[in-house]
């Protein structure tokens, strides 16, 4: 695929997500997130190494502050990215999603 084309990819994605993280955090745009490689630098995701969130069923057991903290640290550490900033739209959908695998660990 040529460079171009590969920027403006990007871009519409990131378009695309400042458009949804308007409407707010959601569990919807964390499972997208959780499944997408953007969030890193070496072509994996979240769901890479967790599975349909395999191994993260106990999540919820967790204060929303330590998800953000824990989250962030897989970001830089397994997906070589940058960690997402406090508050953001992008890391509380992140943590509400993450949160939202415990409650089908209680069904």
């Amino acid at each position: 695929m040529d460079k171009t084309v590969i920027k403006a990819f990007i871009a519409l994605f990131f378009m695309s997500s400042m458009a949804t993280a308007a409407d707010g955090p959601s569990i919807k745009q964390g499972n997208e997130l959780f499944n997408s490689t953007s969030l890193g630098t070496n072509g994996k995701s979240c769901a890479g190494c967790h599975p349909d969130g395999k191994g993260l069923e106990d999540a919820a057991d967790n204060d929303k502050k330590t998800l953000a903290k824990i989250s962030n640290q897989c970001l830089v550490k397994a997906l070589k990215g940058k960690p997402l900033p406090d508050g953001s739209v992008e890391l509380d959908s992140l943590v509400m999603y993450l949160g939202s695998l415990g409650a089908a660990k209680a069904k």
